[in-house]
């Protein structure tokens, strides 16, 4: 699958934006939406609206935020919503101030962990590696 061409808004796109009620932020690549608005989106979309109608509705212009950016929206706040519930809603988990992402502690131990179990793999690899050329040093002396 292609990557999508990233948005950047101009200045007059973010002020528009930003003068929507459903917005809480905007930067020049994202839009962060009030915790309400993705309750209510997630709402209309259970009772069978389509995404773009509920955005649309909302009052963004889809030529300004892209045509694919209520689908991708509404899936990623289904999975929150199914993972977290209401509270997920409310919380970002995107970039580097989120509050979703794990502490560096705790990365750096799956790492450790990662890195332990591969070398067990390539000790494993070694040892028969050598008992493969014993059997054939075994084998040559015949």
């Amino acid at each position: 699958m292609g990557k999508l061409k990233r948005i950047v808004f101009t200045e007059e796109q973010i002020r528009k934006l930003e003068a929507n009620p459903n917005v809480q932020k905007v930067s020049e690549v994202a839009i962060t939406y009030t915790p309400a608005f993705k309750l209510e989106a997630l709402k209309a979309y259970r009772m069978g609206q389509m995404p773009s109608e509920i955005f649309v509705r909302a009052g963004f212009d889809l030529e300004v935020i892209g045509h694919q950016k209520p689908k991708k929206s509404l899936k990623r706040w289904r999975e929150t919503y199914e993972l977290y519930g209401e509270e997920g809603l409310a919380t970002d988990r995107r970039g580097k101030a989120s509050t979703g992402r794990k502490p560096a502690g705790e990365l750096v131990e799956e790492e450790l962990k990662r890195a332990q179990a591969k070398i067990k793999i390539l000790e494993a690899q070694v040892d028969l590696l050598k008992k493969v050329e014993a059997l054939e040093r075994q084998k040559k002396r015949r």
